[in-house]
């Protein structure tokens, strides 16, 4: 069976087809800058990568491009061969623990939920529409990036903040990158033979999360209401007062949506350095600059600050801490900073493993904790794609 994995953003689309039950991606591909003159996309098939250029006007105009990137390369040679598309959505909210079949009430639901999302859903609904409309006998099924935490404890999700804004408006913690922490906490029990792991994942990429898992389930993570909470991100403040916005907004005259614009895409690295590329940090430092150099005290302290307060949450009963998504999963210096504020824990590193895991290098994953180390740290390379395309194979054989 042939399933689409469909990723759209407000200006993007993300796609790739699996063959399944095989996991065998036959293409792989990113639309960018949809609506916009420098609209490009890139495909990769049978090893090679295929730049194109084209002003797309929108989403349905992109998918377009999809199916004839998938005739061309003979991936399909008709639109029944693509059984069923997995999409992946921002929020699920409280109603949905699990992926769905899509019908008409479930889109209601995303549309409504969009107040929660207002950066990814409408993307998100775009590229259910035009794949509803591209490919008219598929099965469409949602993977909702906040399923996977709707196990956490109430004591854990709600905020202490008046009891009537989470009744009222559903104010309270519900996470982010579930795809993520639900593909490594699954690759986990397999490595470990365990089902009740308790495993603290560390997703470190432009955005952030970690994840606290508690017999094999979702006890805790950082991000909250939206992704804009917990770890410093690329362009994301993460945890801060939250008295700071009022108090902006007096001292500049800005809105409230531009100092939301300015927490979301100009904080982080970004605020703090110029910078938004964990790499290009790094290089800045490398030459001495302060800023740069304070960018990256702050991002690895907050990292080790949250590692060491789920490892308190586990009572120290830990089996693995991993690293996942772009920055840990490549970036041996930043493994090397959070690491060695871990010392308290008695976690050492071994530099020699660090230095050679990455994902651009031969070794693309282990152990890089050192040999008297009280607890495992183990780089794992994240695949966010086939959890949506299982979640939706195992939906479409059943529909």
């Amino acid at each position: 069976m042939k399933i689409l994995c469909v990723n759209a953003g407000s200006s993007s689309l993300k796609f790739q087809v699996v063959e399944m039950p095989e996991e065998k991606v036959l293409i792989s591909g990113y639309i960018e800058k949809i609506g916009n003159k420098d609209c490009f996309w890139n495909v990769k098939v049978n090893g090679e990568k295929i730049r194109s250029e084209k002003y797309l006007k929108d989403h349905t105009e992109a998918a377009q491009v999809l199916i004839d990137e998938l005739l061309k390369n003979k991936i399909i040679e008709n639109l029944d061969e693509i059984k069923a598309i997995g999409h992946r959505v921002l929020h699920g909210g409280e109603k949905y623990s699990d992926s769905v079949l899509i019908t008409d009430e479930v889109i209601k639901d995303i549309e409504s939920l969009t107040k929660l999302g207002p950066l990814h859903h409408p993307g998100n609904l775009a590229g259910i529409k035009a794949m509803q409309k591209t490919f008219p006998n598929a099965i469409n099924v949602a993977v909702f990036d906040t399923a996977f935490h709707q196990t956490m404890p109430k004591s854990n999700y709600l905020y202490p903040v008046p009891y009537e804004w989470y009744t009222k408006y559903g104010v309270r913690k519900y996470g982010f990158h579930g795809t993520s922490h639900k593909y490594i906490t699954s690759e986990m029990k397999k490595r470990l033979n365990k089902e009740d792991v308790n495993l603290i994942i560390c997703h470190v990429g432009s955005g952030a999360s970690i994840a606290c898992i508690k017999d094999g389930k979702c006890y805790d993570t950082t991000m909250g209401l939206t992704p804009l909470d917990g770890l410093m991100m690329g362009t994301r403040c993460g945890a801060i007062d939250p008295s700071i916005i009022k108090y902006v907004m007096q001292e500049s005259g800005k809105s409230i949506d531009e100092i939301t614009d300015d927490l979301n895409k100009k904080s982080g690295f970004l605020g703090v350095c110029g910078e938004a590329d964990c790499r290009d940090v790094e290089k800045l430092a490398s030459e001495d600059n302060e800023l740069a150099e304070l960018a990256l005290t702050m991002y690895a302290d907050r990292i080790a600050k949250y590692i060491a307060n789920y490892y308190i949450e586990l009572q120290g009963k830990v089996d693995q801490i991993v690293f996942t998504a772009g920055v840990l999963e490549n970036g041996s210096t930043m493994r090397k900073l959070v690491i060695d504020r871990l010392s308290p824990l008695g976690i050492t590193l071994n530099e020699e493993m660090n230095d050679k895991i990455a994902g651009f290098k031969d070794i693309h994953e282990g152990i890089v904790s050192g040999p008297t180390s009280k607890i495992n740290v183990m780089v794992l390379p994240t695949n966010e794609e086939i959890m949506i395309v299982k979640d939706t194979f195992n939906i479409a054989v059943n529909n």
